[in-house]
């Protein structure tokens, strides 16, 4: 197994139970002490843990961003009952961007069925998913590639989203406040989701539950530049308030 294999497997596992020990997954990848050392002080240095007496636990920060892969095996159900509820928004013929979140990748799997779509996205995931999806056209906006993301990002990738107009922008984001309404880890990709909105006639917000009451680094928007959204749970009762409020739809499984 290469270095950055076991890292990963690593993650994923601090992902799940929040706490590894170093004396065992010396076991598990039998390899030395010393050597699991070397790669909890890599997930240490690339802000993906902290260090603690004989191990590592996971950071916790919401401004940290996950490898693509890691972020997709996270919450998949919940990402998967959006994603059913997305669906059955999104009708034949409709025009469609999806941005480049581990959530808009289940989403576009979900969406396979449908039949003539328009999709514009940025995420390289996505592509490689719908390739051979017949009776449909595809559009990846180009952009540069973002180490981690699986996505393009930049001005050329803005530049290409403002070229069209959808029926629906279906987005995701690191959190939202109902004062500082959607945030993101990273500037280019909050630039990209905002331009997104601003391309949709129907602006959907596609979060899982706990991206409630969460501020990220960077601004995408506030709650009045979203239509519509789709989560995973009901809301408490003091978001669904404000969507009632502010004229936004939020849908939910019954």
């Amino acid at each position: 197994m290469l270095a950055i294999e076991r890292r990963n497997e690593i993650l994923e596992k601090l992902q799940a139970e929040r706490r590894v020990v170093v004396s065992e997954l010396s076991q598990i990848y039998d390899v030395s002490e010393e050597t699991i050392r070397r790669d909890l002080e890599k997930l240490v240095n690339d802000g993906y843990a902290i260090k603690s007496y004989g191990g590592a636990v996971i950071n916790e920060n919401v401004n940290i961003d996950l490898p693509f892969n890691i972020r997709k095996n996270r919450n998949v159900v919940g990402k998967q009952r959006i994603a059913e509820l997305v669906n059955k928004m999104v009708h034949d013929g409709d025009s469609i961007m999806l941005d480049g979140s581990s959530t808009a990748v289940y989403i576009a799997k979900a969406l396979k069925e449908k039949k003539n779509l328009t999709l514009i996205t940025n995420s390289i995931e996505i592509i490689i998913e719908l390739f051979d999806v017949p009776d449909w056209s595809v559009l990846s906006t180009g952009g540069v590639s973002r180490e981690g993301s699986f996505a393009l990002v930049g001005p050329q990738t803005d530049k290409m989203l403002r070229s069209y107009h959808v029926d629906k922008s279906i987005i995701s984001c690191k959190g939202v406040d109902l004062a500082s309404g959607l945030t993101d880890s990273d500037e280019l990709h909050a630039n990209n989701k905002k331009t997104m909105l601003e391309s949709g006639k129907q602006k959907i917000l596609a979060i899982d539950s706990s991206k409630f009451d969460q501020i990220a680094f960077t601004a995408i928007g506030m709650l009045e530049d979203i239509t519509t959204v789709v989560t995973d749970e009901k809301p408490e009762a003091k978001w669904l308030q404000a969507f009632e409020e502010l004229g936004i739809e939020c849908i939910y499984p019954e």
